[in-house]
């Protein structure tokens, strides 16, 4: 019976680990912001919007209780939306072309990855 008692103690311990860190509450839109922001500097090449910086953004989109969108706008006239969850940082990624009206999912990454943890 004690082994029984230590083997579940040990499994709610390793289980309560293992959950996403929302101590710090939900992510913020200034938070989804600088992560997406962060993620988009660090994987597409900004050297081409080096004379013309307006060609490429990264915008605030909608918001719903569930998510914020935040939007990468590419030289190429695409668009890369971020659907950040509040609660976790889980981000779904889908790249959309208004002139060919196409969207796609192309991946996930998680804006905690991507935020400066000195903040």
């Amino acid at each position: 019976m004690k082994h029984i008692v230590i083997t579940s103690a040990l499994i709610v311990l390793l289980l309560c680990s293992c959950r996403p860190d929302t101590s710090q509450g939900t992510i913020t839109a200034e938070k989804a912001y600088e992560g997406v922001n962060n993620y988009c500097h660090s994987e597409y090449d900004w050297s081409v919007a080096a004379d013309n910086p307006s060609i490429m953004s990264v915008t605030m989109g909608e918001e719903t209780e569930a998510e914020y969108q935040v939007i990468f706008r590419s030289y190429t006239g695409s668009f890369v939306v971020f659907f950040v969850e509040k609660a976790t940082g889980q981000t779904r990624i889908v790249e959309t072309v208004p002139a060919l009206d196409v969207d796609s999912v192309v991946g996930t990454i998680n804006v905690l990855d991507y935020i400066d943890k000195a903040n």
